[in-house]
């Protein structure tokens, strides 16, 4: 198998280890190095190259932005950061993904997926998370909704919202309401048929009826655009 080359950079060990362990995880990645700040990656692509990095952006000296921006032909980046008030930069500057931490190694995978070409990856990411129930017409997930678990049927969802520790599930039929996290939602729901399009919201894409540079309609709501979702959101939707 055709192995790609990644170094992972971060100043904070911890977080080197965490995503050490992943791409130990995937057998189409193979780990290059580990770098700690801006100029040991400057030092280490001169003497060499690699096919993705997984970059964090808040580093002392030089950010991983600043970096990006001085590397005359990159290679491919995703960046990794706690913060999400750079990610319209980072898609500027034509990053791959954009991994918030605690990174969880569903969204690490569906990230590598997006750096890879897909005949790499397509018959190794069931080896790596198991053959996904998700993918089938009739797939559906269970949420603990007061005291009994609730079946929700995926292609019945039409959006979710997120209230502060709780999520509002509205189905073709119904509301759930279940105490959840946006970002463990968008990791349990398979990628190719939701998007999330603010920090409030994720649709169901095949439930879109049209959109604009700024919403987003659905049979009987509008929902708007995040800014730092639009140019994702929108890169997506006209492909």
């Amino acid at each position: 198998m055709l192995r790609y080359n990644c170094l992972i950079v971060d100043d904070e060990p911890p977080a080197r280890a965490v995503l050490k362990r992943y791409v130990e995880k995937m057998p189409m990645l193979k780990l290059s190095g580990e770098c700690c700040n801006a100029f040991e990656v400057i030092s280490f692509l001169q003497s060499g190259s690699v096919d993705l990095i997984f970059l964090d952006i808040h580093m002392p000296q030089l950010t991983g932005l600043e970096l990006l921006r001085t590397l005359t032909k990159p290679p491919k980046v995703i960046f990794t950061t706690a913060y999400e008030t750079y990610a319209l930069q980072s898609y500027d500057l034509d990053a791959v993904d954009y991994l918030l931490k605690p990174i969880e190694f569903e969204r690490f995978v569906k990230a590598v997926n997006k750096a890879l070409p897909s005949k790499v990856i397509s018959s190794t990411t069931q080896q790596i998370l198991g053959t996904d129930p998700l993918a089938a017409t009739d797939a559906f997930l269970y949420f603990r909704v007061d005291r009994k678990m609730v079946k929700v049927v995926l292609k019945d969802i039409v959006f979710v919202e997120s209230l502060k520790d709780y999520v509002k599930i509205a189905t073709i039929n119904e509301l759930v309401i279940t105490k959840n996290s946006m970002s463990a939602m968008e990791a349990m729901l398979p990628g190719d048929r939701f998007l999330r399009i603010h920090r409030s919201f994720m649709v169901s894409i095949e439930k879109i009826r049209s959109f604009s540079q700024s919403n987003i309609q659905l049979s009987e709501v509008e929902l708007p655009i995040g800014k730092l979702y639009q140019r994702e959101v929108l890169k997506i939707l006209q492909s």
